[in-house]
């Protein structure tokens, strides 16, 4: 056997590698098929929301045409705000025309959000939800693109 045709192992190689811990899940919730966000009791504890007492502003990205984010920013003042009301085991927002506006089709679609926490302001920390559907993603059906595999080649 030539000198070049071997590979050679390194002691690094024989090392077992372990699994790294899996990342912790972020709080989620979705929106009811009658237009309202829900956060279950879980989610509101992990966040340190307390719902008979918590007013948020809600907003989205400017600019943009559907919703794919929703802001909710913890705010003191009555006007101008929504609350939490009490909907089964968890706390809702009604938010049924908003979302209707933002091209969430909520009545035939279940949409999930993860939340995440961000700085607002100074001393302000404020949620991200990030809706996302449980739908699958539909199959492309344009033009492949790329170069054309070998085998389709040769035929």
């Amino acid at each position: 056997m030539k000198a070049r045709a071997i590979k050679f192992f390194s002691p690094e190689e024989n090392v077992s590698v372990t699994k790294k811990p899996q990342e912790k899940q972020k709080p989620t919730g979705y929106i009811s098929g009658s237009g309202k966000l829900v956060l279950p009791p879980k989610t509101l504890e992990e966040l340190g929301i307390e719902p008979e007492t918590s007013r948020f502003k809600i907003g989205t990205q400017q600019g943009k045409r559907t919703l794919k984010y929703l802001y909710l920013i913890p705010s003191t003042e009555e006007s101008g705000t929504f609350s939490l009301t009490r909907s089964g085991r968890g706390y809702s927002i009604p938010l049924e025309l908003i979302l209707r506006k933002g091209g969430i089709d909520f009545e035939n679609t279940k949409y999930i959000f993860e939340i995440t926490l961000f700085n607002y302001d100074e001393g302000v920390v404020g949620y991200e939800l990030e809706l996302g559907s449980e739908e699958p993603k539909p199959a492309y059906t344009g033009k492949p693109r790329g170069r054309k595999p070998k085998s389709a080649l040769v035929a």
